[in-house]
């Protein structure tokens, strides 16, 4: 059935462009499907062509009418500043003339732009828009449909693959007392919802604790969605954890949030302590009354979310200073765990060097690799000032760079392999050297996309971006 859902999409478009083309005369149809999560519109289908189109939805006539709602008709679109000349570039097709529909779901929900182009005869009037809205109107129904099923299709492939794994407590790699706490407390609140904070330095694997939790309790079949605070600009932090209704500015379109999003399963939030005081005042709300409001909507949105939340901030002193609203300091931390840094646990250093390696070495397609006995004990020695994140960078440079099967102590980085580095002196300075290393390693991985490079890093596009200004 996935791959019949595949095929009908393409089909689908590839039928109504047609029948538009014919119906209206016109030389050539388009439909562009709108992704609101990047607020672009995408192409699957321009008779005549096979390439798949992606831009912004904020240019073009087509943006216009899928963020506008309104149909469009261009007699001439070399007089129509609206008209975005770069996909006419790509494709090599002139556009002289066009009407446009707008593409709505029953439910109101803008599914993107219906285009007719060049009129084989004069140009096109307003009894071919009226058309092209009716057949719009019946094109949405059933792009709808499609787009409904590979929607459901896609979730419960996520949902299986959530089921299968679970994110349990077999994630949590070490045999350390600190470890082995950890595993337990998780055990012992897997049958209740509690709101978990998690503290610890950075890279001590919070994330990956708060997955954990998530995939250890009844929610484990839900979505688990996790949001960086630090990495979100101020003014975008309410829209991203509440969501936006339409026309709330020019181009803006309605999407959840990640409240919504979380619904019935678990929201992690990262460096929550980093949040302003007028976003904490929303979280206590929404956490006090369980409902949402987007922003710019009035209509109260009952939510079921499990709150996890981490920092590597004293949230406890910050509350005591006034700094934190003590509050939601209490109603977030109502389980508390800490990540332990890696040097307090040097005892699981030598395990978890050994599964990174060997996970990265099949993510990298490399042949199996293992680790001597010098390098362990000098991986065990040095003091990881980034933690597991370090770690993880380490490895996945020794399984990308060395061809031998093992991995001596020369092969490891001069600060790892030398002893030195991680005192308090030098923590900050190891710490940015690290960073930097990391972000150049993903550019390069990327081929200098910053977009995919923050994927690869788990930051927003906007954190990469801060982090190598600051850099």
């Amino acid at each position: 059935m996935a791959n019949e859902a595949e095929r009908d999409l393409p089909r689908l478009l590839d039928l109504l462009a047609q029948e538009a083309a014919q119906l209206l005369g016109a030389e050539r149809a388009s439909i562009f499907l709108l992704d609101e999560s990047r607020t672009e519109l995408w192409s699957q289908v321009a008779l005549g062509s096979d390439e798949v189109l992606r831009f912004d939805a904020r240019l073009g006539i087509a943006g216009a009418v899928a963020l506008g709602g309104e149909a469009i008709l261009v007699a001439d679109v070399t007089t129509d500043d609206r008209f975005y000349t770069g996909v006419d570039e790509r494709t090599g097709f002139v556009t002289r003339n066009l009407v446009g529909a707008p593409l709505v779901a029953p439910d109101g929900e803008s599914l993107g732009a219906f285009e007719v182009l060049n009129k084989r005869e004069g140009s096109f009037s307003e009894a071919d828009r009226d058309v092209l809205v009716a057949l719009a109107r019946h094109a949405a129904r059933a792009i709808g449909n499609v787009l409904s099923m590979r929607n459901l299709r896609d979730q419960n492939a996520r949902l299986r693959r959530e089921a299968s794994r679970r994110f349990s407590t077999e994630a949590i790699v070490g045999t350390s007392p600190r470890m082995r706490s950890l595993v337990q407390l998780i055990e012992e609140i897997s049958d209740t919802s509690v709101n978990v904070l998690i503290t610890g330095e950075t890279g001590t694997g919070k994330e990956l604790l708060a997955r954990a939790i998530h995939g250890s309790s009844a929610r484990a079949g839900h979505p688990f969605v996790a949001l960086n605070c630090a990495a979100l600009p101020e003014e975008l932090v309410e829209s991203e954890l509440f969501g936006i209704e339409k026309g709330v500015a020019t181009g803006v379109v309605a999407r959840a949030g990640r409240f919504e999003q979380a619904n019935g399963g678990t929201l992690f939030l990262d460096e929550i302590g980093d949040l302003s005081p007028a976003a904490q005042a929303k979280i206590l709300r929404a956490l006090q009354e369980r409902v949402i409001e987007r922003v710019g909507g009035r209509k109260p949105i009952p939510v079921d979310v499990r709150l996890v939340s981490a920092t590597n901030r004293d949230l406890a002193q910050d509350a005591e200073a006034g700094r934190y609203r003590s509050d939601l300091y209490y109603r977030l931390k109502v389980v508390h765990m800490e990540t332990p840094p890696l040097r307090e646990i040097p005892e699981d250093i030598a395990l978890l060097a050994e599964r990174l390696l060997a996970a990265k070495c099949e993510e990298l397609r490399r042949e199996p690799k293992h680790l001597s006995k010098g390098a362990l004990r000098r991986l065990t020695e040095y003091r990881w000032p980034g933690n597991v994140r370090e770690l993880e960078n380490e490895m996945t440079r020794v399984a990308a760079s060395v061809r031998r099967a093992e991995i001596v102590e020369t092969d490891l980085s001069p600060a790892i392999a030398g002893g030195t580095g991680g005192g308090p002196q030098d923590l900050k300075a190891a710490i940015e050297a690290l960073e930097r290393r990391m972000i150049e390693d993903a550019l390069r991985t990327s081929g200098g996309n910053k977009a995919q490079a923050a994927r690869l890093l788990g930051l927003s596009r906007q954190g990469l971006l801060n982090k190598l200004a600051r850099l």
